[in-house]
């Protein structure tokens, strides 16, 4: 089990639920706490999220051999995320990560660290690497102050994510770091005001950013939910897929769907009826009549927006249809375009 964040001892820290219980929700309102990181000041505390680092010089050729991203020549300091496929296409791993000229350090969702390592340690074969677990190393967010990608810092190595509104509002973006844990609380001396998870949640979900095994199940492509650039000239470090990489395992179903179009389901972003003082639980139906047609992952309240979620819908559902979720009624607002291909984008130029 992952260790308590010792920014829970901070005051009017108020601890989160299941996976992420080892972080703060909040720390006394978390409308305030969005407003801050809206603001562009402030931190959140992710050291709940699981770290692996990979070493080795055979490290950034086998990466590159086994996921969706492209690692052949990445440089120091530059950020990215991958993803291991089925070989369907289907989205077994999710990783972010930054290599620092020695070893590859990645973080995954809380509690999906051993089954990546074991994973990748099942796949070494005779390349000359090490996976091994890397929990003296956390995850903390912070706002952007530029738009620059992959920047340094000095508390670790930084990814900007978010990078433009899906939603046709002004979504807050924000970068991922590394910081040695027992540094934590001096980071947040020096970084604060500290932030809940659910001030996160919500600008994620604002986003219109996935969470991987939360807004994602087995049957999840990459295309469905915008991990797959327009093309190159607009890929960055919040698309974990590579269009011009060579051959990995699922790159049949990832072509496909990118060239023709017509993902099979696509992410949302619900606006849910404010009149009830709830949230949908994670996985719960969203209907459409008397027929399931998707699920909802993440929920937050949103300082701005009000009750807003992701969902997974099938790809024929109107794009303006009303939804229903646990008698609450949703409206959608597209992320993934339902024709999404290259059958309807201008050609790509030389």
């Amino acid at each position: 089990m992952t260790t308590p964040s010792p920014l829970l001892s901070l005051p009017g820290a108020v601890a989160g639920d299941g996976a992420d219980a080892p972080v703060a929700a909040h720390y006394g309102s978390f409308n305030v706490e969005q407003r801050t990181l809206a603001s562009g000041e402030g931190f959140v505390d992710l050291s709940h999220r699981d770290v692996v680092r990979i070493a080795g010089p055979d490290r950034l050729t086998w990466l590159h051999s086994l996921t969706s991203q492209a690692f052949e020549g990445l440089a120091p300091g530059v950020w990215t995320s991958a993803l291991v496929l089925s070989p369907q296409g289907h989205v077994e791993h999710f990783f972010s990560g930054v290599d620092d000229g020695t070893s590859f350090l990645a973080w995954t969702e809380p509690g999906r660290g051993d089954a990546l390592a074991a994973y990748l340690e099942r796949m070494k074969f005779w390349s000359d690497v090490t996976v091994t677990p890397e929990p003296s190393q956390v995850v903390v967010w912070r706002v952007s102050t530029s738009s620059t990608t992959g920047t340094s810092s000095t508390t670790g190595t930084s990814s900007t994510t978010g990078t433009s509104s899906t939603t046709g509002t002004s979504s807050t973006t924000g970068k991922y770091s590394f910081v040695p844990r027992e540094s934590l609380e001096t980071y947040a001396a020096a970084a604060g005001p500290a932030c809940g998870f659910w001030a996160f949640e919500a600008l994620r979900i604002e986003r219109g950013e996935p969470r991987f095994g939360v807004d994602t199940d087995t049957r999840t492509i990459p295309n469905e939910v915008g991990w797959v650039p327009g093309s190159e000239e607009t890929a960055g470090s919040e698309y974990a897929v590579h269009l011009d990489k060579g051959c990995y395992r699922g790159q049949e179903t990832v072509a496909r769907v990118h060239t023709l179009g017509r993902p099979p389901r696509r992410l949302v972003l619900l606006h849910l009826d404010g009149s009830e003082n709830r949230l949908p639980a994670a996985g719960s139906e969203l209907v459409l009549g008397e027929k399931t047609v998707g699920f909802v992952g993440s929920s937050a309240r949103h300082h701005e927006l009000g009750p807003i979620a992701l969902g997974l819908v099938k790809r024929n559902v109107a794009v303006d249809a009303q939804l229903v979720v646990d008698g609450m009624p949703v409206a959608q607002e597209i992320l993934v375009d339902p024709e999404i291909g290259l059958h309807i984008r201008p050609l790509r130029q030389g």
